[in-house]
């Protein structure tokens, strides 16, 4: 039930852009980065500011060329972009934030159940040819990329791997599977929906970590039925298709939209810790 209270919390009226970050996410956010490395030309960049500019690219879905010119250049903006894609401090600063939301929400650090699916993004036109190659999603009629997301029971994330929409469910989760086997040791249950059942998919499991999945099967065929524990990884889907870089495959490079899923993540979890009153 939205109260003057948590009117207040979500009013981003003050800012400059709604995406921008307030100063309570800042002072979560900004002792995560990296500092400058040692030696050189002290940094002269407002990371702030470059910050703003991702979220702003995320947001509103621009391309690079049309960034606000009171955000840092579009150079500068991108090179930080991808040295935190590619040093892994995106990654970083969204498995510090995940534990500290988890520990909010009266929640242990680590999860022990987790609900997989996909989203397959249709193809948006881009300046060059795809360098990480695209596939057709004959199920869903889309050609474009396959997002595989693996969630916890609050609908955070906790993993995310990209690769051709052509690649069947059951196959592209080995790799999804094996990351979070090491990140999560402690889940015990995966749901997911039937394009995971199966033999192959059995031996992914056995071979990736100790844990069970159960697949969750529509009992009704024509008919809107809530699955059990599956519309929590479908909700978080909605909340990443909100962003409109991510309405579309807009990148070149299947590691990009990775980052930036994981920044809509961060995004979230950012607002969720400073908000005053969080709703249910």
């Amino acid at each position: 039930m939205w109260t003057q209270e948590h009117r207040q919390s979500h009013d981003r009226k003050g800012l400059r852009y709604p995406s921008d970050l307030t100063d309570a996410e800042w002072a979560l956010v900004g002792s995560l980065i990296p500092p400058a490395r040692r030696g050189g030309r002290p940094r002269d960049v407002d990371i702030r500011e470059v910050l703003n500019a991702v979220f702003y690219l995320l947001s509103t879905g621009c391309q690079w060329d049309a960034l606000p010119r009171d955000l840092p250049p579009k150079s500068t903006v991108y090179e930080y972009f991808s040295l935190w894609r590619s040093d892994r401090t995106l990654l970083r600063l969204h498995q510090a934030l995940y534990a500290q939301v988890r520990e909010a929400s009266g929640r242990k650090a680590q999860p022990t159940v987790a609900i997989l699916d996909s989203q397959s993004a249709k193809a948006a036109q881009k300046g060059g040819a795809p360098i990480d190659p695209q596939g057709y999603d004959a199920g869903k009629k889309v050609t474009g990329r396959k997002r595989h997301i693996l969630v916890d029971t609050l609908g955070l994330l906790l993993n995310v791997v990209v690769h051709r929409a052509s690649v069947q469910d059951r196959d592209g989760t080995r790799r999804l599977l094996r990351d979070d086997a090491r990140r999560f040791p402690s889940i015990i249950k995966i749901f997911a929906d039937a394009g995971y059942q199966g033999p192959k998919m059995a031996k992914v499991v056995a071979d990736t970590g100790n844990w069970q999945i159960e697949i969750v099967k529509r009992t009704e065929l024509h008919k809107f039925v809530v699955m059990p524990k599956r519309w929590i990884v479908e909700r978080t889907f909605a909340w990443i298709s909100r962003n409109r870089r991510l309405a579309r495959d807009f990148e070149r490079y299947a590691a990009t939209v990775v980052a930036f899923v994981r920044l809509a993540m961060i995004r979230i979890m950012l607002r969720r810790l400073t908000r005053l009153n969080p709703c249910s």
